[in-house]
């Protein structure tokens, strides 16, 4: 998290390119108001001028002649404000935001895809989970990637911590979490299982193996174990 100054802006996404991820998020920023700085911080950062990118400010002009449609604005022509949004660091494209005026950014740099989003939480969601589907395949391929948790009517996640780590070590591919909280909140302890894999049917059996040998290595060590309901199930 960093002020909204260009500078510290800039110093902050040079250090992260510099490390060469694959892909770095921003977050905030991208909004009409002077406060939203982000952009000229990802220009400087990568040597490129503001500009005024055509397609980004179409897509700004039609989704404010929706909102004053539906009395979401005073007014629906352009001004200077929301022009801003549409100023783009000069090699970089705009993604759709499926709900919000300002458009995500999308910006290559070396090795690095850039990706700028709105503070917004909903339009934050909106675009990673409708717009950029095309990115996240080329950078990571296909995979499907599957979460499913174990309740254990315990408090103390230091009874369990030899169990946790023997399936762990049986299953490395898959991610073992316990997630305790403050000591005397809670009855239980949730531990989550994750596992990523090109074919869901490969996550389905690591899931379901780690699953079964820590309820049995649970259960033998005298504590009572049922998985957790999925959230659409009740």
């Amino acid at each position: 998290m960093v002020r909204d100054e260009v500078q510290v802006v800039a110093a902050e996404v040079r250090a992260a390119v510099a490390r060469r991820p694959v892909l770095l998020f921003t977050v905030g920023g991208l909004g009409p108001t002077d406060d939203d700085l982000t952009l000229a911080g990802v220009a400087l950062a990568t040597d490129q001028p503001l500009a005024l990118n055509a397609q980004a400010e179409s897509m700004v002009a039609e989704r404010y002649r929706e909102f004053a449609a539906r009395g979401y604005v005073p007014f629906a022509e352009m001004n200077e404000a929301r022009r801003k949004m549409a100023r783009l660091p000069r090699t970089a494209t705009p993604v759709t935001n499926p709900i919000g005026g300002a458009p995500g950014v999308l910006l290559e740099v070396g090795e690095t895809a850039i990706v700028c989003l709105p503070g917004v939480p909903e339009e934050l969601q909106a675009i990673v989970d409708e717009s950029l589907d095309d990115l996240f395949a080329r950078l990571f391929g296909a995979a499907h990637y599957e979460e499913r948790a174990l309740v254990v009517e315990l408090q103390d996640e230091s009874a369990i911590a030899a169990q946790l780590r023997a399936a762990q070590a049986a299953y490395p591919h898959v991610y073992v979490k316990s997630r305790a909280k403050l000591l005397g909140s809670t009855r239980v302890i949730r531990v989550t299982l994750a596992a990523r894999d090109r074919e869901a049917a490969a996550v389905d059996a690591q899931l379901t193996a780690v699953a079964a040998q820590l309820s049995d290595d649970i259960v033998a060590a005298g504590y009572s174990v049922r998985p957790e309901a999925p959230p659409d199930s009740a």
